[in-house]
């Protein structure tokens, strides 16, 4: 980390947290960082509060390929994207006096809108009916059509995001390693007149998955990147892929993926 030396500060900025985060601001001006304002200049930028605050130090500093990020924890504990707690600061003097510091890439997925608007997602995209009703979706895996998905809605995870809303719609945990795309369905309905899979399936990074909105009068679906809402609402094509970004982060002696998925889950 001695060849990276412009330092981002990301959270909030309550007096609380700021009262928090003074003596961060104090231990890294005293290993000679230079704390920076504009994001634009920094080299690693790094995220106080949980893995949401992480997911928005990524997303409002334009998923940056070419800096390290670290999250910090505020709370109880340790999470997925948070490797450091604010009150240890030893594990921290430790990372930033390192001159081999390992580094960690997550992958990331591209979202283009109706050949228009594109963003990056870091652990998910998802798409779901805005009102009480289902929505038709005509899925393609490249150029062939695959499905069409009547339900809810369905979420497209990273590896690292299959530990989220993917999980929690019973999807595979997937290793970082891997790169590639899992989908995943919100209540789909199936009987003689429609039919899915009814699984969650991964696709290899080579791959492109479009999701077509019939339009039947349910076409104004409630979209979400992360953990922010897309504001969007009319929309007839999505095309997902894996994305040549890759997020560097800190990768520290015995926590590996594995070993945050055993310490959050088991």
């Amino acid at each position: 980390m001695l060849t990276r030396r412009n330092l981002y500060f990301h959270h909030k900025k309550d007096a609380e947290m700021i009262e928090k985060v003074s003596a961060l601001y104090k231990l890294a001006e005293a290993y000679h960082f230079n704390i920076v304002t504009d994001y634009k200049k920094a080299n690693i930028i790094i995220s106080i509060g949980g893995d949401g605050a992480f997911l928005q130090a990524v997303r409002k500093t334009g998923f940056r390929d070419d800096c390290l990020y670290a999250g910090i924890s505020t709370t109880g504990s340790l999470s997925l994207y948070c490797d450091f707690h604010i009150d240890d600061e030893q594990k921290m003097i430790e990372a930033m006096t390192n001159e081999q510091i390992e580094v960690r890439r997550y992958p990331t997925i591209e979202v283009t809108i109706d050949d228009q608007t594109s963003f990056h997602c870091l652990n998910e995209f998802s798409i779901r009916s805005a009102i009480i009703k289902t929505f038709l979706l005509d899925v393609y895996i490249d150029d062939f059509h695959f499905e069409t998905f009547r339900g809810d809605g369905m979420v497209v995870a990273t590896p690292t995001g299959s530990t989220a809303y993917n999980k929690s719609l019973r999807g595979s945990v997937v290793d970082p390693l891997l790169p590639c795309m899992q989908v995943s369905e919100m209540a789909s309905l199936n009987n003689n007149r429609y039919r899915t899979l009814g699984s969650s399936f991964i696709l290899s990074g080579e791959r492109k998955l479009t999701l077509n909105v019939v339009q039947d009068g349910n076409d104004h679906p409630t979209m979400g990147m992360d953990n922010e809402a897309l504001s969007i609402q009319h929309v007839k094509k999505i095309d997902i892929k894996l994305s040549e970004k890759r997020i560097k982060t800190v990768k520290l002696k015995d926590n590996s993926f594995w070993e945050k998925v055993k310490r959050t889950f088991l």
